[in-house]
Formats: C-alpha cells, structure tokens, sequence
C-alpha cells in the first residue's frame, strides 16, 4: 500500500474514491485548519511523511506552504496539482470564475468547525472577521459533494455571521478523481 498523507477537508471523498477505484492508498489526514499556522502545517506534514519512511507516497495538499515543494523532495512524496483543496475539487476553471466573481467557499468540514477555525486565525472579535472576509468577498459559496452531508443551518449561520449572502454548488468528483489518479502515477513512476 501507497501512502497517502492528505489535508482532513476532503476525507470523506477521498476515501470513497480509494475504495471506489481499488487504489493501492493508505490515507492519514491531518487537521483542515493547519493551513493557518504554517509551523503547525510543517512539524505535521514533516512528521507524517517521516513516519512512512523513505518508500514514496502521496500528499493531497495544494501550495498551503511557502515551502511544499521542499517537503515533497525531501519526503519522496508527489503532491495534487493545485493551488488549494478548492481549486483540486473543482478545476481550475470552474475556481477561477468563481473566485474572481467574489466567492469564499465553505466546505462540510469548515463550517461545522467554523467558530475554532476563524478564532485561531483572527480572534474572537465578529465584527473583524466580518471586516476580514468582507473585504474581498461578496458572497458564500457552500460546496456539496455526493459524500457531503447536511451543512446547511451551519453554512447559513456563517452568512449571517459575515452578512453575506449564501449560494451552493453541487460538484462532482471528477476532477478530485483525475487529480488523485494522477498523483497515483506519478508516485508510480519513482
């Protein structure tokens, strides 16, 4: 079995896509919220690669650190290709549109652990991180996999909580199958 060390958003998907395609992976995920405190991200991922040892393996993280490559190199590690877990769900394109039309997306995950996730980050004070997600958002974007569960009351909280208003987007797993697929043979060819 193949390694898989992967950032926890997308567990419940990536796992139904291991199991849907029989690939040789063996997931470990860590906490969704890593990717605020690049310190923690790092002794995380680090640690968890070094545990594998030296045989190869996967990462499903985007560039959620300044310095990822450098992790993949020195752990024997090949990553999705992406940006974020967002952009690795959706492509590219379908991202970018959104993105550039003013959409912060919620997942299942973040929105049930929103309140620890944006108090690590930015404080207790509602009214900053309402001025800190207004500032380039203009609205939320709830993301629903077949995996997902129902976040809606949680999703709907957060839109009161930042006075924005609150849109859904059904995906597939198309491009999370294509982007976990190709990271599985590129380990292969090590």
């Amino acid at each position: 079995m193949i390694p898989l060390v992967g950032c926890g958003i997308l567990k419940q998907e990536i796992e139904y896509l291991i199991q849907k395609n029989k690939w040789p992976l063996k997931s470990h995920f860590l906490c969704s919220s890593l990717h605020i405190d690049f310190e923690k991200l790092e002794k995380s991922l680090v640690r968890a690669l070094s545990h594998f040892g030296p045989s190869p393996k996967g990462v499903f993280y985007g560039t959620c650190h300044p310095r990822m490559d450098s992790f993949m190199e020195k752990g024997k590690a090949v990553r999705t290709a992406g940006q974020n877990c967002v952009e690795i769900l959706l492509g590219k394109e379908v991202f970018e549109r959104h993105l550039s039309s003013g959409a912060f997306f919620i997942m299942e995950d973040w929105s049930r652990r929103w309140g620890l996730i944006t108090g690590l980050a930015f404080g207790r004070n509602p009214e900053i991180i309402k001025e800190i997600f207004t500032m380039e958002h203009t609205r939320l974007l709830g993301i629903k996999t077949p995996c997902s569960k129902d976040f809606t009351a949680e999703a709907e909280d957060i839109s009161r909580q930042l006075g924005l208003p609150l849109g859904w987007l059904n995906i597939s797993l198309e491009h999370l199958e294509k982007k976990l697929s190709q990271m599985l043979s590129d380990i292969r060819k090590m």
